[in-house]
């Protein structure tokens, strides 16, 4: 069960008619107020997006081919073999 919270803040919002009799209606079914419903659904909203945001979803062949490369990674380039050197050598003194 979800928590109980406060509600502390306001948000109003313009919506068309059309719009707003399919939420009145949405929200009897589930027997919840128009402003319990919005909520609900507004909080479900952000959360999917942020989800989209913050996870990588690789296809089966990708995922394949990603922990291939992490088992058996390729050979540095040159130029970045020697800028690990270097910096090892300047920046981590001591190893």
């Amino acid at each position: 069960m979800a928590p109980i919270t406060s509600r502390t803040e306001r948000v109003e919002a313009r919506i068309a008619p059309d719009v707003l009799d399919i939420v009145r209606r949405a929200a009897e079914i589930e027997g919840r107020s128009v402003s319990d419903f919005l909520v609900g659904a507004a909080q479900e909203a952000a959360r999917r997006t942020i989800e989209q945001a913050q996870i990588i979803r690789l296809s089966m062949e990708e995922q394949q081919r990603f922990a291939a490369l992490l088992l058996e990674p390729p050979q540095l380039p040159h130029a970045m073999a020697r800028a690990a050197k270097a910096h090892k050598k300047l920046i981590v003194p001591g190893r």
